[in-house]
């Protein structure tokens, strides 16, 4: 693109943290249909916002409402649905905010090519690992009723891969153990890497 400039504003990434008391960072749930991306997500953002910190959770239904209504489900338009995300997820770090995103994100490629849009610090990706055969049990939109029957095609998991991160932050199995004990396992992993203040996070007990 020619003729035009990044503007450097007066108010910085490091400004809009400090005033908020806590460290920007976008969290990446990934993860089968099914796998408690979502739940877990907004279980986390829960208690963020209820002990004072700032955050906003970016869904992958939520964001075809508005943000992405024009993409299909082709490898083309489901990768320019995540690279619009990791855009706006961007943008929301620099504003400061603890950005939560639940994606199934099939393949290690995009998810690396968001992670290379964030410093090193700032990109946490959680592998929600819930296996498939408990996501088809659960199947809370009836998405693998009608995948095993080929109402849909392309469906991860059933006729179109997923591809489990090799080094993810954390790894969450939603099937083994409670949300409650899963969001601290969470919380406790933001207070050890100083994403969020520890005399705050004693709120969050």
């Amino acid at each position: 693109m020619t003729n035009i400039v990044w503007h450097q504003h007066p108010v910085d990434q490091a400004a809009r943290a400090e005033q908020k008391g806590q460290n920007p960072v976008l969290l990446w749930f990934t993860g089968l249909s099914g796998a408690g991306k979502s739940t877990l997500a907004g279980a986390l953002e829960r208690a963020l916002f209820e002990a004072g910190f700032h955050t906003y959770l970016l869904d992958g239904d939520n964001v075809r409402h508005g943000l992405c209504k024009d993409l299909g489900f082709t490898v083309e338009d489901r990768d320019e649905n995540l690279r619009r995300v990791g855009e706006v997820a961007k943008l929301m770090v620099d504003a400061g905010l603890v950005v939560l995103s639940a994606f199934i994100s099939p393949t290690r490629e995009e998810r690396d090519s968001i992670r290379a849009r964030f410093h090193a610090s700032q990109f946490i990706e959680v592998h929600v690992s819930t296996p498939l055969s408990v996501c088809e049990q659960r199947d809370p939109k009836g998405l693998y009723v009608k995948a095993r029957s080929g109402e849909i095609s392309n469906f991860t998991g059933i006729s179109s891969p997923y591809e489990a991160p090799l080094a993810a932050e954390l790894t969450i199995d939603t099937s083994k153990g409670d949300l409650a004990t899963q969001v601290r396992a969470l919380i406790d992993y933001l207070t050890a890497i100083n994403v969020i203040n520890a005399d705050k996070a004693k709120a969050l007990a």
